[in-house]
This record gives structure tokens, C-alpha cells and sequence, in this order.
């Protein structure tokens, strides 16, 4: 823990970049993850759909935490960058194979044995709340391991995950809101995730050839801060160009 409160003293600029980079890792898995909820509270009446979400945030909370704590033994392993890296450009394939979207995706609550279980003791409610703690553990397993996978450093990874709970509940309805009048932020939400998982697909090179020019560029503060920007740049250029000069266009026109 020392050494990595030191790292973050010795390196603002660089965790600070860091840190920025999860949150946009976070923020773009937990769109999906916005959705998933969303339609899992569609069915109960509207006063009850906030506070379902609410006391989901607290599964959220607890699972991440136990998450994080399996965080610090899987940091050791070196080859988690590379499988992260594999894993979000799978995201990335798996998302333009499949094409433009038929519909919005649903969950089959009644198919959850959960659901069914707890359905008939509790009533809806409570049936819902449960389901949607079970999507928490596994929406925090899957994005804990994208985090880990990018950089080591246990405090950091701390502050990525909690912000990405926020992010789950805040910061992806945003960009689904966003994604509604513009269209091609999705396509750079894609982008985006692309660049993170060559940059961990790279760390290959670092680990095998730590001394060549090239890998010591990639664990630089410089790279750290330029991945950043490039990722701010893919997402707020076109929404500039959009505004200003109607390209890409929006939804109802530019």
C-alpha cells in the first residue's frame, strides 16, 4: 500500500490520467449495465423503481468491495493485461458483428430461478431487488477484471471501481441519454474501448522486451496522459463537429 500511495505522489499527473481512463472504461461498460436494470424495473409501479435501484447500489457497493478484495491477488499476474486487452476488443468485435441493434435489450426475469424463488416468498418487489443483486455481482466481476487488467496499482483500482458503482447509476444514463440524440458517440464509446485493449494487448511487448524504447514510451507518464486525451478527443470532437458543423448529424437534425 506504501508503495502505492508513493507511486500516486511521485506520478500525479500520470494516476490522475489513470484514473480518468477507468472511468471512461467504467462508465462505457455500465451503459450497458444502465440498461440491463432499467428494464428489470420496467414492471413495478413507478414509485417503486427508484428504490428498487436504490437498494441495489448497496449489492453494488458490497460486491465490488469483495471484488476488490480478490483485486489484490489477481494484480500479481502479469498476463491479466493482455487477457483484459483481449477482452474488451472481443467487446469491441462482438459489438460491430452484430450489427445496428433490433431492439432494446431485455431480461427475462420469469426465467431467473432466482426470481421465480423469491417471487412467490417476497412478492415482486423484493423479487426484483434480489435479481438486480445478482446482476450487481456479475456486472462487478466483469468490470473489477477490465480494472485490474489495467494497471496494479490497489489504490487506484479502488477509485476506479467505486466511481464505476456511481457510474452504473449516474454517469451511464447520461450517455444513454447522450446516445439517443447522438447516434455516433456509440461508434466512439466502441473506439474508445478499442484503444484500451490494444494499449493492454501491448503490455505484452513491455513485459518481454522491458527495455526496448518502445515499451519504456508505453509505462511513460507521457503515454498515460496522451491515451487520455486521445480518448476525450474521440468522444468530444465529433460532438463539436456535430454542433458546429452538422456532421456527424444528429437525431432530429443538426
Amino acid at each position: 500500500m506504501t508503495q502505492d500511495i508513493q507511486q500516486i505522489i511521485d506520478n500525479p499527473l500520470a494516476a490522475l490520467a489513470l484514473v480518468g481512463n477507468l472511468v471512461i472504461i467504467e462508465s462505457l461498460l455500465s451503459v450497458d449495465n444502465a440498461a440491463v436494470l432499467a428494464t428489470m424495473v420496467g414492471d413495478l409501479a413507478p414509485e417503486q423503481r427508484k428504490k428498487a435501484l436504490r437498494y441495489g447500489i448497496f449489492g453494488a457497493y458490497l460486491f465490488r468491495g469483495l471484488c476488490i478484495l480478490f483485486a489484490s491477488y489477481l494484480i500479481e499476474f502479469w498476463f491479466l493485461k493482455p487477457l483484459g486487452g483481449l477482452y474488451l476488443l472481443y467487446l469491441v468485435w462482438d459489438h460491430f458483428r452484430a450489427g445496428p441493434p433490433h431492439g432494446e435489450e431485455h431480461v427475462e426475469k420469469s426465467k431467473s430461478w432466482i426470481y421465480r424463488r423469491t417471487l412467490g416468498l417476497f412478492g415482486k418487489f423484493w423479487a426484483t431487488v434480489a435479481l438486480i443483486e445478482l446482476m450487481d455481482l456479475a456486472f462487478s466481476i466483469d468490470n473489477v477484471f477490465a480494472v485490474v487488467a489495467f494497471t496494479n496499482n490497489l489504490i487506484i483500482i479502488c477509485v476506479g471501481v467505486f466511481i464505476g458503482i456511481l457510474a452504473m447509476r449516474l454517469v451511464a444514463q447520461a450517455f444513454v441519454l447522450l446516445m439517443g440524440k447522438y447516434p455516433f458517440l456509440e461508434t466512439a464509446a466502441f473506439v474508445i474501448i478499442g484503444i484500451l485493449g490494444l494499449k493492454l494487448v501491448l503490455s505484452l511487448f513491455e513485459h518481454y522486451l522491458p527495455t526496448h524504447p518502445f515499451s519504456m514510451f508505453l509505462t511513460s507518464e507521457t503515454a498515460d496522459v496522451g491515451l487520455t486525451v486521445l480518448t476525450v478527443a474521440v468522444f468530444g470532437v465529433p460532438l463539436l463537429t456535430s454542433r458546429f458543423l452538422g456532421w456527424p448529424q444528429r437525431l432530429g437534425g443538426s
